[in-house]
């Protein structure tokens, strides 16, 4: 029987592993197209896709009880290229400079700035729900065994 919690969970880890997914489709669609070229910039960008594929998975198969850590850990990826591409957007980054109507570049600031929110409210609520299992797990136990020993 699934609780109100565990289908927050789940659309909130079905919502950031697309994120997650489609920031990592954005990343090797522009390195395929060009960006593979750029000294430094491709390079991240192949490992962007790469590193983001793996943690859209990695959102889709953890157990709940370490769904909170890799919640964070994927927020904090995904808030590290948003901010990258603030960075390449005010100055530069490896000497790059984006340009805010470059293709992609405002699809990739919604799709990043969402997966972050998201991630975040996953990782709450897995936190929360480690929590209260924990807790319960430490009540019953202290409910079963006899007093004294």
């Amino acid at each position: 029987m699934a609780t109100e919690g565990a289908a927050v969970r789940l659309v909130l880890r079905l919502a950031g592993a697309g994120l997650t997914a489609t920031m990592a489709a954005i990343h090797l669609r522009l390195w395929a197209e060009g960006y593979r070229d750029l000294a430094t910039i491709g390079p991240l960008f192949l490992l962007n896709g790469i590193v983001g594929i793996l943690l859209a998975l990695a959102l889709l198969v953890t157990p709940v009880r370490l769904l909170g850590f890799v919640a964070v850990g994927t927020a904090l990826f995904t808030a590290g290229t948003l901010g990258a591409l603030f960075l390449s957007l005010n100055a530069t980054l490896f000497g790059f400079g984006e340009s805010i109507d470059a293709e992609l570049v405002r699809p990739t600031l919604y799709v990043e700035t969402a997966g972050v929110v998201v991630l975040i409210a996953l990782a709450v609520t897995a936190f929360s729900h480690a929590h209260r299992h924990a807790h319960r797990h430490r009540h019953r136990d202290r409910r079963t065994t006899p007093s004294g020993r």
